[in-house]
């Protein structure tokens, strides 16, 4: 850990932290500071700070080497600001109408949602650029991974995978951009099944020239399992992202994201003997196949 959470009461604590714990060995250990001169340039606050430290763990990993694990817990969207009612009511002593009420309420949430949006792009923003500048210095592999609090493909968050740089020369792109990109693993896992099932089907059918296509085994459906319920909805909050030396299409890659599983019997069948302590959210885990 690289923070402390503040206890409330003996073993109640708040503000909770990020943590990581390895099999591997852990080299190295620090908080991410993020760059001064491009919170001014962005026009924040000259005292922006990230909701919830960041931790970059090196870990020593087979075959790869020195491989930077950041962990996250990106700002929530829970409104920054909340309805005060001793500084919306009016001069007069009589309480505010519920009409009031109301609208107070409406104009914090309205401004304190997109306050925390603000937060969480600005976080994602300034460790992009901070891991960009690290692998540049030091080539070691990337890996992030935590809460984001928020969809991927919401554009708020979608410049963490970031593959494509408009005005700039195609052969210089293709040749560096892949090294400082980030690949979400659903989709590395999903590429892989879907490219295995491709390459049997071809084979068989190699085999057989007389197969019929109507008899060809369905394509797997593959559906990535929510990690976070509220209500009747349910979203992905979740991710683990990783550097190009885990996705096959990459020529000198040396991992593949083999399996990915989504652990959440504690949300939708919960036993409170067992479940108690449990995590609000899903836990997201992958398996890493060194590549044949």
């Amino acid at each position: 850990m690289v923070d402390t959470p503040e206890v409330i009461d003996d073993f109640i604590f708040k503000r909770p932290v990020v943590a990581i714990a390895s099999k591997f060995e852990i080299v190295d250990v620090a908080a991410v500071k993020h760059n001064t001169e491009l919170v001014e340039m962005l026009g924040l606050n000259s005292n922006f700070t990230f909701s919830r430290k960041v931790l970059r763990a090196t870990i020593k990993l087979p075959h790869v080497g020195n491989t930077d694990c950041y962990v996250v817990h990106f700002k929530s969207k829970r409104a920054m600001i909340e309805s005060d009612e001793s500084t919306t009511s009016s001069a007069k002593t009589e309480p505010p109408s519920s009409e009031k009420n109301i609208i107070d309420t409406l104009k914090a949430n309205v401004a304190g949602s997109w306050g925390s949006t603000i937060q969480r792009g600005s976080e994602a923003t300034l460790l992009m650029i901070e891991m960009i500048a690290r692998r540049e210095a030091t080539q070691q592999p990337m890996v992030l991974m935590g809460d984001f609090n928020n969809d991927l493909a919401d554009g708020v968050l979608s410049h963490l995978l970031t593959n494509t740089l408009r005005f700039a020369p195609v052969f210089d792109v293709k040749t560096y951009l892949a090294k400082y990109c980030l690949n979400d693993a659903w989709q590395l896992f999903k590429t892989l099944k879907m490219s295995q099932f491709t390459a049997h089907n071809t084979q068989q059918n190699a085999g057989n020239a007389d197969v019929q296509q109507s008899n060809a085994p369905a394509a797997p459906l593959l559906n990535r399992s929510p990690t976070h319920y509220y209500g009747t909805s349910s979203t992905v909050l979740d991710y683990i992202l990783l550097s190009c030396e885990f996705d096959p299409s990459y020529d000198d890659s040396f991992y593949e994201v083999s399996d990915y599983h989504t652990c959440d019997r504690h949300l939708i069948n919960p036993e409170y003997e067992r479940d108690d302590l449990t995590t609000d959210h899903a836990v997201v885990s992958i398996t890493l196949t060194l590549r044949s």
